[in-house]
């Protein structure tokens, strides 16, 4: 006879303190794993670098292409990640890395709670989408942009420039509130049998009392990812999967398990 019961749900973490200090450490500790498996790191990273070339080339002057790229390119995303954090956990606890196996892990994510994280992302940045234009509506009115590399004067004058100030800011918090819910939700799903509104709250309180730290490596990502987009996304092939390395050591340093 199958066994269909559910697997029995892990007991959730407690959430620590985390320091600037802990911020190097784990930010070091990604850059480590990084060196000794470059291999993962580059086959993971490529996901969002060839999803970045595809919303380019595929969504450049059509809607529909837009939008399909930029649905498809969130749900992926987690997935990534995962794979990143599996590495980490498997260096960390002293296994061997093998192909096969870290990707069996990432594919076994489909049944779980991953790809509710990554409905919500998705949901996340259709909201996000809609509300940027809103704001251009409001700020522009009618103002024509049907190609915007040809009318930059109008983002010049001061309504242009008041409409990018706020658009920077509502998207800098909005960005800030996913941080929120993801930065130890997603390596949390990956290691225990938890679900995921339950690890995104416990992500957020991790935040809340952590906040100036937090805050600072939420700066730390944005700036360094900024940093690896100008040359052509190739920067990419480095920040991220030492970011997603450093992710998973900062997961193990701000949540403990209780006694």
């Amino acid at each position: 006879m199958t066994d269909t019961s559910l697997p029995e749900a892990s007991p959730l973490p407690l959430v620590g303190e985390v320091t600037v200090m802990e911020l190097w450490a784990a930010l070091k500790a990604g850059l480590d794993d990084f060196r000794r498996a470059p291999q993962f790191g580059l086959f993971f990273s490529a996901v969002y670098v060839v999803g970045g070339f595809l919303m380019i080339w595929l969504g450049a002057g059509t809607v529909t292409w837009t939008l399909a790229t930029s649905l498809g390119f969130p749900l992926a995303a987690p997935f990534a990640a995962v794979g990143l954090y599996e590495v980490s956990r498997r260096l960390e606890d002293g296994q061997e890395l093998i192909w096969s196996e870290v990707l069996g892990v990432v594919w076994s994510e489909r049944g779980r709670q991953i790809p509710w994280m990554g409905a919500i992302i998705v949901i996340y940045f259709l909201f996000w989408t809609f509300l940027s234009h809103l704001i251009f509506a409001l700020f522009m009115g009618l103002s024509t942009a049907t190609n915007v590399s040809s009318g930059w004067d109008m983002f010049l004058t001061q309504q242009g420039l008041t409409m990018i100030a706020v658009e920077l800011v509502v998207g800098g918090v909005l960005a800030f509130l996913l941080f929120a819910m993801t930065v130890v939700s997603l390596p949390l799903l990956l290691e225990k049998e938890v679900d995921f509104i339950s690890a995104m709250l416990l992500s957020i309180r991790t935040v809340s009392e952590n906040l100036p730290v937090m805050t600072l490596w939420a700066f730390m990502i944005a700036i360094l990812t900024l940093i690896a987009l100008i040359p052509w996304f190739l920067g990419l092939f480095v920040v991220l999967p030492v970011l997603g390395h450093a992710t998973w050591h900062l997961y193990r340093r701000a949540l403990y398990d209780p006694v």
